[in-house]
């Protein structure tokens, strides 16, 4: 446990014609949500409070892996030095293939539509 992550984004829209952003953070072993973070404008720092909030709840992250989509935010500067300063080594998912994130991908469907 505590050693491999997906993270990822999905939108999220609301009543009133506007968007929310979530970024999460899942522990693959455990299959728990370790980390999240909620937005109205997506910005790399979206991604890195989801990972500093997994890093929170499990304590430590060193060691771990976090696998993403090639989203502009997890492809950013500032994700990458969240990843060093958390010791998380990064992967990525192929272009274009959610089946390479299919967790994260499913755990948004399922969020979504449970809650929306």
């Amino acid at each position: 446990m505590n050693t491999k992550h997906v993270g990822d984004i999905t939108c999220l829209p609301l009543a009133n014609g506007t968007f929310l952003y979530l970024a999460t953070a899942i522990d693959i072993t455990s299959r728990r949500l370790a980390g999240w973070a909620l937005a109205d404008q997506l910005r790399a720092e979206l991604v890195v409070d989801a990972l500093a909030a997994a890093e929170r709840t499990r304590g430590s992250l060193t060691g771990a892996i976090i696998h993403t989509d090639h989203y502009a935010q997890h492809t950013s500067a500032a994700f990458a030095a969240a990843c060093v300063k958390a010791s998380v080594r990064q992967s990525m998912s192929t272009v274009g293939s959610s089946a390479d994130n299919a967790l994260a991908e499913s755990f948004n469907a399922t969020f979504k539509r449970e809650t929306l």
